[in-house]
């Protein structure tokens, strides 16, 4: 039993508690705060240019990836765009929509340096249906 004067020990072994779980240790780091997209699942940015980024060893190869600005708050981030011939269907100024690259806790995956989003829509239509030629990228005014 804990004595009469035990809450400042009970207080700071309560605390100790907080960073065995995924979502104290989150809150404890303030993760949501770095995070780009605040913890949304998907954004939406205007692609301010096309670039290759070269993979990381052991692989070779240029990943064909998109420099994006986020609407929701003017960060600027890395988008590689999946699938063959796919960056053709971007130019600059396109608003697209970008997703998780699939990583844990929002993380790099495999042989791309630092790549966080991948491209999953241009200009509100699927880039995945534009490859396989189902549709055509809307046009802008």
């Amino acid at each position: 039993m804990a004595g009469e004067f035990a809450s400042r020990n009970l207080k700071k072994k309560r605390k100790k508690f907080k960073w065995g779980s995924k979502a104290g240790k989150k809150k404890l780091l303030k993760l949501w705060e770095k995070d780009p997209l605040k913890g949304a699942p998907l954004g939406r940015g205007i692609v301010l240019k096309k670039k290759g980024v070269e993979q990381k060893q052991p692989h070779s190869g240029i990943i064909k990836c998109v420099r994006v600005q986020l609407i929701k708050n003017g960060v600027q981030v890395t988008a590689f765009v999946p699938g063959t011939n796919a960056i053709r269907f971007i130019d600059e100024h396109d608003e697209v929509e970008l997703a998780g690259v699939g990583g844990s806790q929002k993380s790099a995956v495999g042989s791309m340096h630092g790549i966080k989003y991948k491209v999953i829509g241009v200009n509100g239509a699927s880039l995945n249906e534009m490859i396989k030629g189902k549709k055509e990228k809307p046009k802008t005014a």
